[in-house]
């Protein structure tokens, strides 16, 4: 029996397991693993596809981070904060074409004129009567970076239930190399604890490929995850942007384009293996690079797509990383393409649900 083998009949992988199998590069290797992480996906989540409304409400943002084309020092973007009736009319959108919740996302901001603004924006997309078809509205994920304990605590009150919160690498060394040192680790570890104790169903995730990344880093961030309780993930392959430091890496992606894509999906396939029962997204930048990327994200374990939403005369103004896809298709096209997607690889999309993770339900119900 190959060692892969022996490995995935494991009830329990180590991090050494990890390690071994992110570090797989034979294709048939590969898609042993693919199929693990899809008989894992259907025991325990299931074969639905849940959408999450993507409306990048704002791309001012107070944070530097090295790699991203909205850090503040970045002076080519046009700023934008999408008002909120564009936002509301967004959600009925979102509503309209059966996905079930909305992702409110922005560039990172902690101002009491901004919490209010989102605070306001959630209490009023629960109260209007989006849809009957969701008589408890939309489900609302928001990702607006660290926040305070208390101002966590307001957003959830006004409706949201889940949080992202990405903290893009578990090693410290690591994390201090892609961000300023006004960004810290233990910041952001607390912010990931104040969610959970407020009550939001937390999501986070890293960039995978980044340079002088290990596989050693990728396993540690796959136990993080599982340290942390997390309920969703949301991760994607580094991308570069020309506009950041991190434009002196474009040499290395071109280089390491096609072993960052697969490392992906390997990530994908090794939390849903690990895990097991929580929501993984198929991310935008995995289409990014490879036009297949959405479907194979899903086929390697994700259960979770993020339809863009945000209008597109805005679009452009909100790329964290060059090529991002789907900048000029409306909310009506996306949806008609990502459905045939995911209808090609046999699953099943999970229409006017929350569909929220089967991980944090499962410690609903025990309270």
């Amino acid at each position: 029996m190959k060692k892969i083998e022996k490995i995935l009949q494991k009830e329990e992988l180590e991090k050494e397991d990890l390690v071994y199998l992110l570090s797989l590069e034979d294709d048939d290797e590969i898609e042993l693993l693919r199929q693990k992480a899809e008989k894992v996906l259907f025991d325990f989540v299931g074969n639905k596809v849940f959408y999450r409304g993507l409306i990048e409400f704002s791309n001012i943002c107070t944070s530097d981070c090295f790699y991203c084309g909205i850090r503040k020092s970045n002076a080519k973007p046009s700023r934008y904060s999408l008002s909120e009736e564009e936002i509301i009319e967004q959600a009925k959108q979102c509503a309209d074409l059966g996905y079930g919740s909305i992702v409110l996302q922005s560039g990172e901001r902690s101002d009491e004129k901004f919490v209010s603004f989102v605070e306001k924006t959630v209490k009023k997309i629960k109260e209007n009567s989006i849809s009957e078809k969701l008589p408890d509205g939309l489900g609302i994920t928001l990702c607006v970076g660290e926040q305070s304990e208390e101002n966590y605590r307001r957003l959830y009150n006004a409706g949201a239930h889940r949080y992202l919160l990405r903290i893009e690498a578990t090693n410290p060394i690591l994390f201090e190399k892609i961000h300023p040192p006004s960004q810290k680790y233990e910041t952001r570890i607390q912010a990931l604890k104040a969610l959970k104790k407020v009550g939001f169903q937390v999501g986070t995730g890293v960039m995978i490929g980044l340079p002088e990344q290990s596989y050693e880093d990728l396993a540690g961030d796959i136990l993080f995850f599982k340290e942390m309780d997390i309920d969703m993930l949301g991760m994607g392959p580094y991308l570069v942007h020309n506009e950041t430091p991190f434009a002196k890496y474009s040499d290395y992606y071109e280089k390491n384009k096609e072993k960052i894509y697969k490392l992906g999906l390997k990530m994908i396939a090794l939390c849903r293996i690990f895990l097991k029962d929580v929501n993984i997204a198929s991310t935008t930048a995995l289409e990014a690079m490879h036009e297949c990327g959405r479907e194979d994200g899903l086929s390697f374990g994700a259960n979770v797509i993020m339809p863009q939403l945000t209008p597109i005369y805005r679009r452009k103004e909100y790329l964290l990383y060059e090529g991002k896809p789907c900048m000029e298709l409306s909310a009506e096209e996306f949806n008609i393409s990502i459905s045939n997607k995911i209808a090609s690889i046999g699953r099943v999309v999970g229409r006017d649900l929350w569909g929220d993770s089967k991980h944090a339900l499962k410690k609903t119900e025990s309270k």
